[in-house]
C-alpha cells in the first residue's frame, strides 16, 4: 500500500524556450524550486476543476471596493448576503477614505451559489472593484 503523503519523482519534458519561462516565474515569484512551482500550478487547476464540477461544497473570498454614500448600497449588500444558500462566514469592513470601503465576504456553499451572490454583489451601482477568491479542500 502507498503512504499518501509520499513524494514521487517524475519526469517532464519542455521546450526550452517553455522551461525558460518556467525558471523565470520561479525567480519572479520567490519560489525555492520549480517543483514548488508546480505543485502550486496543479493545486490552482484543482480548484478550478472542483469549482467548475460544481457537486461540492467549496469557500471563497469576496473583495469589494464601494462607495458607502451610495445611497441604500450597505443595506443591499447585506439583504443579498442574508437570502442567498450560502454561508456568509466573516466579514471585514475597512474604510479607505472618505467615500471608499474594502470589504471582505468570506463565504462557503456551492459554487454556483456563492458565484450568484458574487455577481449580484458585484453588480450593485456604487460597487467600484468586486473580485472572488476561489478555494476549495485540496490534497497535499
Amino acid at each position: 500500500m502507498t503512504n499518501p503523503d509520499e513524494t514521487i519523482r517524475f519526469s517532464v519534458s519542455l521546450p526550452k524556450a517553455l522551461l525558460d519561462e518556467l525558471d523565470r516565474r520561479v525567480v519572479g515569484k520567490g519560489y525555492a524550486s520549480r517543483s514548488e512551482l508546480v505543485r502550486d500550478l496543479i493545486r490552482e487547476r484543482i480548484v478550478e476543476a472542483t469549482w467548475d464540477r460544481g457537486d461540492e461544497e467549496v469557500a471563497g473570498v469576496l473583495t469589494i471596493v464601494y462607495d458607502h454614500h451610495q445611497r441604500e448600497l450597505t443595506q443591499q449588500i447585506l439583504e443579498i448576503q442574508h437570502r442567498q444558500f450560502v454561508q456568509v462566514v466573516a466579514t471585514t469592513h475597512v474604510h479607505m477614505d472618505h467615500h471608499n470601503c474594502l470589504e471582505t465576504i468570506i463565504i462557503r456553499g456551492m459554487p454556483a451559489e456563492i458565484e450568484r451572490l458574487s455577481q449580484e454583489i458585484g453588480g450593485l451601482r456604487g460597487v467600484r472593484f468586486a473580485e472572488l477568491t476561489r478555494a476549495s479542500r485540496i490534497q497535499n
